[in-house]
């Protein structure tokens, strides 16, 4: 069952516009990888959510399943650290959730938005991109990465907005359950498999 999801998640993902400009902001090598990792939609299902939450909710639910997140993400990933404080000019700023990528040796900072894609996110996490950079990126690692998680986003108005930027920076949407018509094939494929 999970390999069939998995499965048809990478068909689909091969066909989708992936909203980020990682090709033009990083290494080549990092891109192609962050390209291969990186999934136009996650889905979160595993939270047990079938409406919307406040993006506190979502953050602590994602937390407490955090082995699961990870997963969904991908391999190569290590978790460091939710409200991740970055501490710059006398003032605190806090991204949701601090990620390394052993692999691409970047840190990968994920803001989660419950609602619908705003280009004016795409400017804070710029901000929290630098802010990593400047801060807490080792000499020897790749720039940081920034993943924004919404709840859904128009392609066209993220590629407008990531036109002029540098940091690499993409934004997926997430769905809290399967689709039904995903959901009604899998246990159509189950049952069958069954009786087998």
């Amino acid at each position: 069952m999970l390999n069939h999801l998995k499965a048809r998640t990478y068909h689909i993902e091969k066909k989708a516009n992936l909203s980020h400009n990682f090709k033009q902001t990083l290494p080549a090598g990092v891109a192609e990888q962050m390209t291969e990792l990186f999934k136009n939609k996650y889905n979160l299902a595993f939270l047990g959510l079938y409406e919307t939450v406040r993006e506190k909710e979502l953050e602590r639910r994602l937390i407490e399943k955090i082995k699961q997140f990870m997963l969904e993400l991908g391999n190569g990933f290590t978790f460091i650290g939710n409200q991740h404080r970055l501490h710059y000019n006398h003032k605190d700023y806090y991204t949701d959730i601090l990620l390394y990528h052993r692999v691409l040796q970047s840190l990968v900072a994920i803001e989660l938005k419950i609602g619908e894609f705003k280009p004016e996110y795409i400017g804070k996490m710029n901000f929290y991109l630098g802010l990593l950079d400047k801060t807490e990126k080792k000499k020897n690692e790749n720039p940081s990465i920034g993943i924004i998680l919404c709840a859904d986003k128009d392609h066209l108005d993220v590629e407008i907005a990531l036109q002029d930027i540098h940091k690499p920076i993409g934004v997926a949407a997430y769905e809290l359950s399967l689709p039904s018509k995903e959901l009604e094939k899998l246990i159509i494929s189950e049952l069958k498999n069954q009786n087998r």
